[in-house]
């Protein structure tokens, strides 16, 4: 399973090939299907099969040898049928031949029975968790089930169901699901893909379906996960003193604590979910050895219920999910398949709004109380999937293939819960301390933002079409191919419910308060007031690349590998107009693999490439499409709780601060015209050996770096110190505003160099290309780079089998990549660290993926024939924590952009003390989070009696219930850029691992 692997195209199918007597005749019979075919070996005794796809043969040559073999999704499986009088099988409990000759890249792949006798969960993402190299996301509340693969963020992975790319591309976070239990086989590559394989720096995760045979058969599961059996969460005290008052709470084991002092920075012990999932399936010929069908339907009944401060709310999916495989063997050499997916999910939502009155018995309670609101959240849809194969020839075979999804994205049925609600401003009163947030005003918790009811619910689409050849040239295995594809993301406009959102303070400092850079006598009320505004439409990605590679087996011991892939990448605003366009950006792939000692046993591989990936639709939407935040504060002299407005508004308090535009910027003022998309150079250097039949054990050093990334910078400083060294004047305040008034909010660059665009210099209203030098900007180049070395290998023995992995390795730079895992930034290609110069100082050092180690064992063991065991042992070293603060405002070197960064919350690398003293804190020197375990255990029982139909199976899951924080509060300060403090939650506890629980299961088939 931990195996490095051959690469084909799309990892859905595999081949087969080997050696017979020159011009022998070799069949390649498919045992389940019926299916046969033919082709003749060369001159030199060398056969190859092509585009196979995954299941069990028998391959025979015209001398009367035979070989059984697995070919798995995305393998080569070799078999020699020379010499040899019996039949030899080589398919069974073991993966394939754990040591591929013919392998140049890092490949780890999981059958449906391996991951069925395991105990994870019934995720592609807790699968994809026991490859090498793989790490879990510190932050899943904002990142979902998500893996780090090779240093990379959690944003840069590929996901593919059947050759089809399902990777979401509005966030890359997120992907198409279908019934856990059609998935015939998931393959994980963690490196060294080939030129078939590009839009991913991370790694690959591709799923197989299962498929139809000769033989009817059916049968289904029940998997049931109560809440009873899951250990309650932590809660986490606040240290804060100045935070509400605690009338009790329920704590983790239960009980009921009495007052406190302190309110909870963390509130889960009242938490509970729990799941129950039922799949049926159907399989078998329409028409033997000719038509197959393969037919899931899943039905799931999921419940939770989540506990906070002020407000509470149920979830109940009761969503099916099912999948149809078609395969039609026009004849044994044209195929046509069709995957058709349905995996539209809606949650219900009941939501309930708890007091907060001191003493009230809802305060933290773990009781639902006072309903809010109530509504659908609908995520998912439909997919096609329509492939032929064709083997032209014995030496040629060509595949085209054609998809289409459309996937719903949040939608909320009703989009407005409470129209009368929805006319109230969002407010807080932080009178009693800067940092409280006590909810008061009319407005529904549940309906922060009311959306533009005109446009259309949101959605994602993606047309694709795909071509790959094969062509078997003598010693050279030449495939080439086309991909290219149009994802299309609607955005539904939206504003705050109200049309506004106000907080307000009252300042109880003697010697007074800084407030957007006026100083206010203690005992004013003053109020601070955001308008947020975006707009709709709908924006189009469109990518696509050729490709061409040859692997030559240069003599019998030595196979090199030559790809060579070009990327072009078009992105568009609302109008339709390019703002991105990158065409033929090369990415080469070489790599060799050598059986040292001609026997199989022993092998030295290596590759080196180059990996493209596209700007995110979410890049789209946020930097080319209308979308502002104007902040201002008054003094005033009350608050009305009832309303939440101010009561006695006056006079303003400094100026007006915005970000961005309530205007759609111009296409050729979004990005920089010579933007060069964002790639990554890897090598990757390994060694695999055989010590006996039963242990196999590897070895490889892998090094990557990101030479050239792409952010979005937020700042118009730059471009007025340039024009007024271009003699333009820039001295008055009007001047600035015009010039900036031109420049889209946030511009897509490649940091630390020059930046072209258009905007207005001279003031003439017209607006120019120009190009500002990258001192202008202040900001570094984009820094990335991993280094690892993986120690793996599978040790099995008559009725045990074992797998493992160690991983030292080093993610270094000054940004993690598409998303921010520190702050919880989910901007695909849009987050914060390079908006201004002020969040790069100081952001160089380890990574939020550095986890320094990483050990993974799980196996099974077989007590006899009906009972047998399994674990999963996973356990990883912490990783790097921050000091994060507020940008001084107050900074010359700011200029202009003083304003907007007020915007900002406390996330630049400027840290403050417990003592009041704040000093710039390096990227990852705040020490590092704890070492994390965890055991998981599983246990099945497939009686005699039941004739192996029928399986019982219990998981437990975190069987210790090891409690260790996975991640920390990295934020020193509270309150505002205006006005800041430290807070003495710094470093608590913010998540934890998931506390144990545990799963029965029933599996039956006939």
């Amino acid at each position: 399973m931990l195996t490095p692997t051959q690469a084909l195209a799309q990892s859905a199918v595999g081949n087969a090939t080997g050696k017979t007597d020159p011009g022998a005749t070799v069949t390649m019979l498919d045992t389940e299907t019926g299916v046969s075919r033919s082709i003749t070996a060369s001159a030199s005794g060398e056969y190859s099969f092509s585009a196979v796809p995954p299941g069990l043969y028998t391959l025979t040559s015209s001398n009367g040898v035979s070989k059984d073999v697995e070919v798995k999704a995305g393998l080569g499986v070799s078999a020699d049928l020379t010499n040899d009088t019996v039949t030899v099988v080589v398919r069974g409990s073991r993966t394939v031949n754990p040591i591929d000759v013919k392998s140049v890249e890092s490949t780890s792949i999981f059958t449906a029975s391996q991951m069925a006798s395991l105990p994870i969960n019934r995720e592609i993402s807790s699968v994809a968790l026991l490859a090498p190299g793989t790490v879990k996301n510190g932050s899943p509340a904002d990142f979902g089930n998500t893996v780090s693969i090779g240093g990379s963020s959690v944003a840069e992975n590929g996901y593919y169901i059947n050759g089809f790319d399902v990777t979401n591309l509005r966030t890359l976070l997120t992907y198409a699901d279908i019934p856990f239990d059609a998935i015939g086989q998931e393959q994980i590559k963690t490196g060294g893909y080939g030129a078939e394989y590009g839009r991913s720096l991370g790694g690959v995760i591709s799923l197989v379906t299962k498929r139809g045979t000769n033989k009817w058969k059916f049968g289904g599961s029940m998997v049931y996960a109560p809440a009873e059996l899951k250990t309650r969460g932590r809660d986490v005290l606040s240290k804060d003193p100045d935070e509400a008052y605690t009338p009790g709470f329920i704590d983790g084991n239960g009980d009921y604590n009495p007052a406190s002092d302190n309110h909870l920075f963390g509130y889960r012990s009242a938490n509970t979910s729990s799941s129950f999932t039922y799949t049926e399936y159907a399989s078998g010929p329409i028409i033997k050895d000719k038509l197959f069908m393969f037919a899931a339907i899943q039905g799931q009944n999921n419940e939770s219920d989540v506990y906070r401060q002020i407000d509470s709310y149920h979830t109940a999916d009761n969503s099916p999910q099912a999948l149809l495989k078609l395969d039609w063997y026009i004849t044994p050499n044209h195929h046509l398949e069709y995957t058709g997916i349905r995996n539209k999910d809606t949650v219900k939502y009941t939501n309930y709004t708890n007091s907060t009155a001191e003493g009230a018995e809802s305060f933290y309670s773990g009781k639902h109380e006072n309903f809010d609101s109530q509504y659908n959240l609908t995520n998912g849809g439909d997919i096609d999937i329509l492939k032929y194969t064709g083997h032209l020839t014995e030496n040629f075979t060509v595949s085209v293939q054609g998809g289409h999804l459309k996937s719903a994205y949040d939608n909320k049925d009703p989009r407005v819960t409470d129209p009368e609600a929805a006319k109230c401003v969002r407010a807080f009163d932080s009178r009693a301390s800067a940092s409280t947030t006590t909810y008061i005003g009319c407005y529904s918790l549940s309906q922060v933002f009311i959306p533009d009811l005109t446009a259309s619910p949101e959605s994602d689409e993606r047309t694709s079409i795909r071509i790959d050849a094969d062509w078997q040239l003598g010693n050279h295995e030449i495939r080439f191919g086309y991909d290219g594809e149009k994802f299309t993301s609607s955005k539904v406009g939206e504003v705050y419910t109200g049309g506004e959102y106000w907080r307000h303070y009252l300042v109880t400092e003697a010697a007074g308060r800084t407030v957007n850079g006026e100083l206010l006598p203690v005992g004013t009320n003053y109020a601070r007031r955001w308008v947020y505004t975006t707009g709709s439409s709908s924006y189009d990605v469109e990518n696509s690349a050729w490709y061409v590679e040859d692997s030559w087996q240069i003599n019998p011991n030595l196979l090199l590998y030559a790809g060579l892939r070009s990327e072009s990448f078009t992105n568009k605003n609302g109008d339709g107009e390019a703002f991105v366009h990158a065409d033929n950006s090369i990415a080469p792939r070489l790599g060799f693999s050598w059986d040292v000692n001609g026997d199989g046993d022993f092998k030295v591989f290596g590759n080196a490439g180059r990996f493209y990936i596209p700007v995110a639709s979410n890049t789209n939407i946020r930097a080319s499409g209308i979308e502002a935040t104007v902040e201002d504060f008054y003094v005033t002299t009350g608050v009305d709780t009832a309303t939440g407005l101010p009561i006695g508004q006056g006079r303003q308090i400094g100026g007006t601060n915005v970000n961005g535009s309530l205007t759609a910027p111009a296409a050729d003022s979004v990005a920089d015209n010579n933007l060069s998309p964002m790639y990554q150079d890897e090598f990757i250097l390994g060694s695999q050996k055989r010590f006996s039949d039963d242990l196999t054990l590897g070895v490889r050093g892998i090094y990557r770096q990101v030479k050239s990334g792409m952010d979005d910078h937020c700042s118009y400083q730059p471009y007025i110190s340039w024009a007024a060294d271009q003699g333009y004047d820039m001295s008055t305040e009007d001047a600035q505003d015009a010039l900036a008034s031109t420049v889209a909010p946030c511009q897509i660059i490649n940091p630390g160099e020059d930046v072209t665009l258009s905007f207005d210099a001279n003031g003439d209203g017209t607006s120019e290309i120009n190009t500002v030098d990258a001192s202008y900007f202040k900001l570094p180049k984009f820094k990335r780079s991993y280094m690892a070395v993986e120690l793996f290998g599978e040790w099995r023995g008559s009725n045990w089998n074992v797998n493992g992995s160690y991983t030292l390795s080093a993610s270094r730079g000054n940004v993690e990549g598409y998303v921010n895992t520190s702050l919880g930034q989910v901007d695909a290609g849009a987050t914060q660290d390079f908006d201004n110069f002020k969040f790069e100082e100081g952001s160089s050092g380890f990574l939020p993926n550095d986890r320094r180690h990483s050990i993974k064992l799980f196996g099974n063991y077989k007590l006899n024939d009906e009972v047998s065991f399994s674990g999963n042992f996973i356990a990883t070293s912490g990783r790097p924590l921050n000091c994060f603060g507020f940008v001084d405002t107050s900074d010359p070197s700011i200029g202009y952009d003083s304003g907007q960064l007020a915007l900002y919350s406390a996330s630049s690398f400027y840290c403050m003390s417990s003592d009041g003293t704040v000093a710039l804190k390096e990227r990852g020197t705040s020490g590092r989070t704890d070492w994390t375990f965890t055991f998981d255990a599983g246990a099945s029982y497939t009686p005699n009696w039941a004739q192996g139909r029928v399986t019982f199976r219990a998981d437990i899951f975190n069987l210790f219930n090891a409690q260790t924080p996975t991640a920390l509060n990295e934020v020193s300060e509270k309150g505002s850029a205006s006005n800041f403090q430290y807070s003495p939650n710094y470093l608590l506890p913010s998540q934890y691992q998931t506390p144990r629980s545990a799963r029965v299961a029933i599996y039956y088939n006939f």
